[in-house]
């Protein structure tokens, strides 16, 4: 989705992507190049190529309960992989970058909404490994003077509105496509968790619409070509949907009703995770637009009837 806004903004992009969780048909193949974030001379040839003023880096595996059973995986690729992305951009001589990063560092807060001050107290090994990269990009900016901004993500949800980019995974942990993949098969979708002390009992997220998180990256990419510092941001939109009113979304949204099982709690689920994004707002002039529930749902929707 960013390549699809980077490029409609008029910016020249190149991805790449081993394509062990990818998919090559997302992207123009002019535009791709198969090589694995470990290769640090593939990257670096890359960059060459042509001129090369930034990197967006999203190549992390992303599942928290697959880093709670192969911890060792996430560790390899998400830190040694972006050591190995650092160490090109620093021999090809690229100081900018903007980070992928995720709600998961905060752990288990106390505080709703979150502002980017509460500590990063992980309690898993995506959200740790998150963590370190953060730290690694410090540590490049205060030695190296490579700047950086890292986005913290919340519930990242939607499509394209186009339907030409959106969720595709597997398996697919993610709960809009779940609930909307069993409208689809009438196999029932487990819900983990009622009895949490939210107003319904389900667990309550802040939901992002894919294209509003798109543009968050290109706010962040300008304001480090206009010199700015490096900085960590919230990226969601300030209001928590529980589960059972996504759900009710998707109803209303298909005309169908959804079937579901409920389920024991999943562990390390925190109850509430809602942003707080003001500083995004304020200092890069940020706002989500395309980030209701029923925008959200219906994009997905669309999407996965393509």
């Amino acid at each position: 989705m960013t390549t699809l806004e980077l490029l409609a903004a008029g910016y020249d992009v190149v991805v790449v992507d081993n394509l062990s969780r990818g998919h090559r048909e997302a992207v123009e193949p002019a535009r791709l190049r198969v090589l694995d974030l470990a290769d640090t001379e593939g990257l670096i040839a890359v960059m060459r190529e042509k001129p090369c003023d930034a990197v967006i880096h999203f190549a992390a595996y992303s599942a928290v309960g697959e880093s709670m059973r192969v911890p060792e995986i996430y560790f390899q690729n998400n830190v040694a992989g972006s050591l190995s992305l650092l160490t090109a951009m620093r021999r090809a001589e690229v100081g900018k970058i903007v980070f992928s990063s995720t709600a998961a560092v905060y752990g288990m807060p106390v505080r709703m909404p979150i502002a980017e001050s509460e500590p990063s107290v992980p309690v898993n090994p995506y959200g740790e490994s998150k963590v370190m990269v953060e730290k690694m990009l410090d540590w490049f900016d205060q030695i190296h003077g490579m700047k950086s901004v890292c986005l913290r993500y919340f519930n990242a949800a939607g499509a394209d509105p186009k339907a030409r980019a959106g969720e595709d995974h597997n398996p697919e942990t993610h709960l809009i496509p779940l609930l909307l993949r069993a409208v689809k098969t009438g196999q029932p979708v487990t819900i983990f968790g009622t009895d949490y002390p939210t107003a319904d009992g389900t667990c309550v997220r802040d939901y992002i619409h894919v294209t509003d998180l798109a543009r968050a990256h290109i706010a962040a990419l300008e304001s480090l070509f206009e010199g700015g510092t490096s900085k960590k941001y919230n990226v969601g939109t300030g209001a928590g949907l529980s589960v059972k009113q996504v759900l009710t979304a998707v109803e209303a949204v298909t005309g169908r009703n959804v079937p579901f099982e409920t389920g024991p709690r999943r562990e390390g689920d925190p109850p509430v995770l809602v942003a707080d994004s003001a500083r995004l707002r304020h200092e890069l002039n940020w706002t989500p637009q395309h980030s209701s529930v029923e925008q959200i749902v219906e994009t997905a929707w669309r999407w996965m009837n393509r």
